[in-house]
C-alpha cells in the first residue's frame, strides 16, 4: 500500500485528509490500520525533485511535499510489530554505501521488516539537483543500477551472522575471521567496505523492483524478490508474469522467490454503480491544468500546445520512462482518445489495474488474477484516505479471508517470512 493515493485529485475528495501524505498523525493511523488488515507492507514511493510542471499545475499537486522515506519509516517501525516497511531509494542519485547502511539500519530497528524498492530515477529534473545538466541516459541508468545492487548486497554481507561475539572476559567484541572487506572496483563504483553495521536481520532487506522496460524486466529477473507492475488488464498481466518468471528460470532462479504485484486502484461501494459513481466524481476533480502537466511528464513531451480535442500526434523519443510512455501511446490509439481525455485519465489512476465494485466483485477479480498466473498479490492503492483504506480493510479483507485468499494472522516476524521468501545466504561466509 502507498501512503498517498496516486490519483491527483484524491486530496480534494469530500471527507479526505488533504495532508494525508505529510501529516505524521495521519500516517501513523494509516499504517496501524494496514497492520490490523494484515497487509504485507507499507510502501513509500519517492522522488528527488519537485516535478517540473507549469505553476498552474504544480500548485494543484499534493506531492510537492513529502517525508524522506528512510526518516519516516524508522519512526513508524516503532509503532508497529509485523507490517513490512518498503522504501524507494534511487540507484541513479545515491551512493551504494549510503543505501546499504540506511536499509541495514531500518532492518535492525524494525526487527527484520525492511524492503528496498530499487529504482532508476525516471524524472529528468532530478539530475539538476545533483550537479548534472541533464538526466543520465536510460541504458546507462540500468547498467549503474545492476552494479549498484551488487555493491549494496556485498556490503550487507560484510559480516558473518555470528561475527559479534562481545566476549566481556577476553575483551574481544568481534571475530576478525568473520569480517569481509568488499574492495569493489567496477565501471561505476569503487567501494572498499566493510559496512559499519552488522548484517541485516533478514540477511538482506527484501529487494523490490518496478521497471517494466526490457532492461527493467531483466534486472528484476536477476535481482528482485517482489515486482510492482503497471499492467491494467489480465492478458497483459499474464504475459508480464510469464516473461519475468521465464527469465528467472533461464537464470537458474526459483520463480517462487519473486512475487509479482500489479498496482490495483480499488474503489469499494455497496453496489457496482455506487463504486463507479465514486470514481467518476473523483475523476471530475482533476483540474485540466493538472492533467495536461501530468501527461507531459509521462510522455516526456510538452503537450500543452497540442489540439486538446484531437488525437495524440506522433510523440518523439525521450529519456523519460519508456514503458510508461509506450503504454500511454498504445492506450490512446486503441481507445481513440483525444489529448484531453488522455490527460484526464493520466490525472486519475493511469498505469494501474482499476478494480471498482462491491467487496464480492473486487474479490472475484483478484481471485481470477491469482488463480490464472496474472499476479502473486497486489500493490493496493486507495482512491482517497482514510475512507478508501477503511473500506478495503473492513469490507474487502474479510471477503478475501472467507475465500481463503488472504491470511488471518501473520506467518512470521520478518517481511521475508510473511512473503514466503528465503533468507539469502552470506556469499562470503558459509
Amino acid at each position: 500500500m502507498r501512503p498517498v493515493s496516486i490519483h491527483t485529485s484524491a486530496w480534494r475528495y469530500p471527507g479526505a485528509w488533504p495532508d494525508a501524505n505529510f501529516n505524521f498523525a495521519h500516517l501513523k493511523r494509516l499504517i496501524q490500520t494496514l497492520e490490523r488488515g494484515k497487509f504485507d507492507a507499507f510502501f513509500m514511493a519517492d522522488h528527488l525533485a519537485v516535478m517540473n510542471m507549469p505553476m498552474a499545475a504544480l500548485q494543484r499537486s499534493a506531492t510537492v511535499t513529502s517525508f524522506d522515506p528512510l526518516t519516516l519509516l524508522p519512526a513508524l517501525a516503532a509503532m508497529t510489530e509485523h507490517i513490512g516497511l518498503i522504501a524507494t531509494a534511487s540507484t541513479t542519485y545515491n551512493e551504494p554505501y549510503h543505501v546499504a547502511r540506511k536499509f541495514a539500519s531500518l532492518d535492525h530497528i524494525s526487527n527484520g521488516r525492511a524492503g528496498w524498492n530499487l529504482v532508476t530515477s525516471a524524472n529528468p529534473h532530478e539530475a539538476l539537483n545533483f550537479s548534472l545538466d541533464e538526466h543520465v541516459e536510460h541504458g546507462e541508468r540500468y547498467k549503474r543500477a545492476r552494479e549498484f545492487f551488487d555493491v549494496v548486497t556485498g556490503l550487507w554481507d560484510s559480516w558473518a551472522d555470528d561475527a559479534f561475539i562481545r566476549d566481556v572476559e577476553s575483551g574481544r567484541y568481534f571475530d576478525p575471521a568473520k569480517l569481509h572487506v568488499l574492495d569493489h572496483k567496477g565501471e561505476h563504483f569503487k567501494v572498499r567496505g566493510p559496512l559499519n553495521i552488522a548484517r541485516p536481520v533478514q540477511g538482506w532487506p527484501v529487494i523490490v523492483q518496478a521497471g517494466a522496460s526490457e532492461a527493467g524486466r531483466q534486472i528484476a529477473a536477476e535481482t528482485a524478490e517482489a515486482v510492482f507492475t503497471g499492467v491494467n488488464n489480465l492478458p497483459d498481466g499474464q504475459r508480464f508474469y510469464a516473461d519475468v518468471k521465464g527469465r528467472m528460470r533461464a537464470l537458474g532462479r526459483d520463480p517462487d522467490h519473486l512475487k509479482i504485484l500489479p498496482g490495483a486502484f480499488v474503489v469499494v461501494g455497496d453496489t457496482v454503480a455506487e463504486a463507479k459513481a465514486k470514481k467518476k466524481h473523483l475523476d471530475s476533480l482533476v483540474h485540466p491544468d493538472s492533467g495536461i502537466a501530468s501527461l507531459s511528464v509521462r510522455l516526456g513531451t510538452d503537450v500543452s500546445g497540442f489540439d486538446l480535442d484531437g488525437p495524440l500526434p506522433e510523440i518523439p523519443e525521450s529519456n523519460a520512462s519508456k514503458s510508461g510512455r509506450e503504454r500511454l501511446i498504445e492506450l490512446a490509439k486503441a481507445e481513440k482518445m483525444t489529448v484531453r481525455e488522455l490527460a484526464q485519465y493520466v490525472g486519475g489512476a493511469f498505469g494501474s489495474l482499476e478494480i471498482i465494485g462491491t467487496p464480492e466483485t473486487i474479490a472475484d477479480q483478484m481471485e481470477e488474477w491469482l488463480h490464472t498466473e496474472g499476479a502473486d498479490g497486489f500493490n493496493v492503492m486507495f482512491p482517497y484516505l482514510p475512507e478508501g483504506l477503511d473500506d478495503f480493510v473492513d469490507r474487502v479483507v474479510p471477503e478475501l479471508q472467507r475465500r481463503g485468499l488472504f491470511r488471518r494472522q501473520y506467518e512470521g516476524r520478518t517481511l521475508r517470512e510473511n512473503l514466503g521468501l528465503p533468507r539469502p545466504p552470506n556469499r562470503f561466509f558459509a
